[in-house]
């Protein structure tokens, strides 16, 4: 069952976080899915996170494989041309000091991601990114929790980017007013730049199309698809869509299937640590000891505690 709460709302708990970064990624088409999947979660997760200054690492795992009505149809916006995605990142940090040295030190990540990324795009959140809502109760996920989740990208109809965010803003703060969301964390990054691609990876691609230039990102949760699908036919959410047309040209939706959270705080979570999965197994096994504080700092040093 989903570890949430419908009464207390969690959100305050993502503040500390004043500079972040929404990655997408486009897996490499010679790389099989689970593969590919598995490498991201244990390799390069607990890789990434482990490079200085990092002050939240979450990987969201995004499914091809969609229902048909993830997002409904609005007057005046279409989907993305030709748009697969396979994930999104989340790569935040509490100062500036904090992603200079990451920064710095981040080339031995980037070489890392030609093994299995296509593609990747950095949209860059210089004033960090907001959580509306969250009712959401475990503050760490690393699973499928079972909640119907969703992220929305939309693109803007014109080269505005204070009234596309303010629109797109208006919508987000809409959602979190109705009791079906659960949850409501809205990324508006900077316009991109293909002249500046980011991250600098090498070997993978860091271009976009002009649509795909000023985007916005919404992470939406509902409790199951009949929640979401009962409360778009709602007229609580006509009225928050009536009129978006005029500032959001393209709006394409993504299921996610996992998020897995590798640092928060600043502190590595279990994932962080031993990879993704050895963490479930971890934690299904009820292996105290493998959490316990001279194994970790075994693992952190090579080296025995009090030796």
């Amino acid at each position: 069952m989903p570890k949430l709460t419908t009464s207390i709302d969690y959100s305050d708990r993502d503040a500390a976080i004043a500079i972040n970064s929404y990655t997408t990624v486009l897996r490499h088409p010679k790389v099989p899915h689970e593969l590919f999947a598995t490498y991201w979660r244990d390799v390069h997760g607990p890789l990434c996170s482990r490079i200085p200054g990092l002050g939240w690492y979450v990987q969201t795992h995004l499914s091809r494989e969609q229902d048909a009505r993830l997002w409904p149809e609005i007057e005046g916006i279409k989907p993305f041309p030709d748009y697969e995605l396979d994930g999104g990142v989340e790569i935040g940090f509490q100062s500036a000091e904090d992603q200079a040295a990451f920064n710095e030190a981040c080339p031995i990540l980037f070489a890392d991601e030609q093994n299995m990324f296509a593609a990747t795009v950095a949209y860059a959140l210089p004033k960090g990114s907001t959580t509306l809502v969250d009712r959401v109760a475990e503050p760490s996920p690393n699973d499928d929790d079972g909640l119907d989740r969703i992220h929305l990208h939309l693109g803007a109809a014109h080269d505005d980017a204070a009234v596309f965010r303010d629109r797109v803003g208006r919508l987000a703060r809409a959602l979190v007013a109705e009791e079906p969301v659960l949850r409501v964390r809205l990324h508006l990054p900077e316009p991109y730049d293909n002249a500046d691609p980011a991250p600098p990876a090498p070997n993978v691609g860091h271009e976009v199309p002009a649509e795909r230039r000023l985007v916005a990102i919404i992470d939406i949760a509902f409790a199951s698809p009949l929640e979401r699908t009962t409360f778009y036919a709602s007229e609580a959410f006509i009225q928050a869509a009536e009129g978006l047309g005029r500032d959001v040209a393209h709006a394409s939706p993504f299921a996610v299937s996992g998020v897995y959270t590798y640092v928060r705080d600043k502190e590595l979570t279990l994932a962080g640590l031993r990879g993704s999965r050895p963490a479930q197994l971890i934690e299904k096994l009820g292996a105290r000891n493998q959490v316990a504080e001279d194994v970790r700092y075994l693992l952190h040093t090579g080296k025995l505690l009090g030796h």
